[in-house]
Parts: structure tokens; C-alpha cells; sequence
């Protein structure tokens, strides 16, 4: 995974050494929290629900509306034997759905369980927001929060007098950062 933050920031941020914690072990707690930041934000992905194939044509029916334009380079990923970069051939009628040309057999409707995903080529959320400063400390917060409940004893941090916090991981974790991430927070995602 295309880490946002290094692990040389995180271990400066943690202030550990090398000796303490290893690089692969600092670089799982950064995936972790770019898996949790990462998918709140809009990023040029559909879902793909359904494929079919016709006269070398595919279709691919997205969960919900997706935006890709004629002409447009998309990866598709999750479908089996039809996962490949796709350049957008038609976008019908239904907003739901896009079409791409393929040598493949003719299929009839397959439904894609769980769902594949459609990502607009060089778009994907960690090329996206690569650059952005307030992902880029949303991430290193989480990173943080989420070192110091694995290495806490008991999953709690201590404030300097000593007195315990709740669990750091649960439901308010990503509330802590949504001041940061706000102005690019998926709100189609949040409602689902």
C-alpha cells in the first residue's frame, strides 16, 4: 500500500527508535489507519455490483452513480477474469452503469459479490490525497491512536495524572479527525 506518511515521520511523531519497533511493524499502524481515513474520502471509485458481456462490449452496473466519462482510463478490480484497465466506450442512459470494450465471451449478468470496484485511472485515494495536509495529519493522529492502544497496557492511555481513558479504538476515533478531513469526506459514503 502507498503510504501518506512514512514510517521515519510516525517513529520522529512516536519518538521510538529502529531497535524498539521495526519498519514493517510501523508500516502495518500506517495502512491501518490510512484503511480507516482513506475510504471516508471522495475519491473517483464506484462499486460494481453486476458484469455482463455482449457483442465484446462489458458492462459493468456501479452501486451507485458513477462519473466516469467517455474516453476515461478506468482500473477495474474485484470482478475475476474481467479485472483490467478499461478506456470507457459509453456511459448510458442509467447513470448507473458504463461500458468498455473487451475480447472476452459473451456473459450473462454476474453478479459481483462482494463488490468489484471501478476507479478512475491515477485516481485512487492515496494518489489523491497524497499531498493534502490535513489527510496527511488526520493519518499520523490515527497512526498514533492506534500505536498507543496496542502498546498501552490494558488498550488505555494514561493522561499525566495517571488516570486512564477510555478504549482509544471505538466509534470515536475517526470523529476525532473529522474536523480535518471535513472538506473532503464522502458524503454519499457516510450516508450508506
Amino acid at each position: 500500500m502507498a503510504n501518506i506518511i512514512t514510517v521515519e515521520e510516525l517513529r520522529t511523531v512516536l519518538g521510538v527508535s529502529e531497535s524498539l519497533y521495526s519498519d514493517p511493524y510501523l508500516e502495518q499502524i500506517i495502512d491501518s489507519a490510512e484503511l480507516t481515513i482513506l475510504p471516508l474520502l471522495t475519491q473517483y471509485q464506484s462499486a460494481i455490483a453486476t458484469t455482463r458481456i455482449s457483442n465484446g462490449v462489458a458492462y459493468f452496473t456501479t452501486i451507485r452513480p458513477c462519473y466516469f466519462a467517455v474516453g476515461q482510463s478506468v482500473v477495474v478490480a474485484g470482478c475475476g477474469e474481467l479485472d483490467d484497465t478499461y478506456e470507457v466506450t459509453a456511459h448510458s442512459y442509467n447513470p448507473h452503469e458504463f461500458t468498455a470494450v473487451t475480447a472476452e465471451a459473451d456473459r450473462v449478468l454476474n453478479v459481483i459479490i462482494p463488490s468489484g470496484t471501478a476507479t478512475l485511472d491515477g485516481a485512487s485515494s492515496a494518489e489523491l490525497y497524497a499531498n493534502v495536509p490535513p489527510v496527511k495529519s488526520a493519518i499520523l493522529v490515527v497512526s498514533v491512536e492506534i500505536f498507543q492502544s496496542v502498546t498501552a497496557s490494558g488498550n488505555m492511555t494514561v493522561s499525566e495524572n495517571f488516570q486512564p481513558s477510555p478504549f482509544v479504538l471505538g466509534r470515536s476515533l475517526q470523529s476525532r479527525v473529522i474536523g480535518l478531513l471535513s472538506p473532503f469526506i464522502d458524503v454519499e459514503t457516510m450516508a450508506q
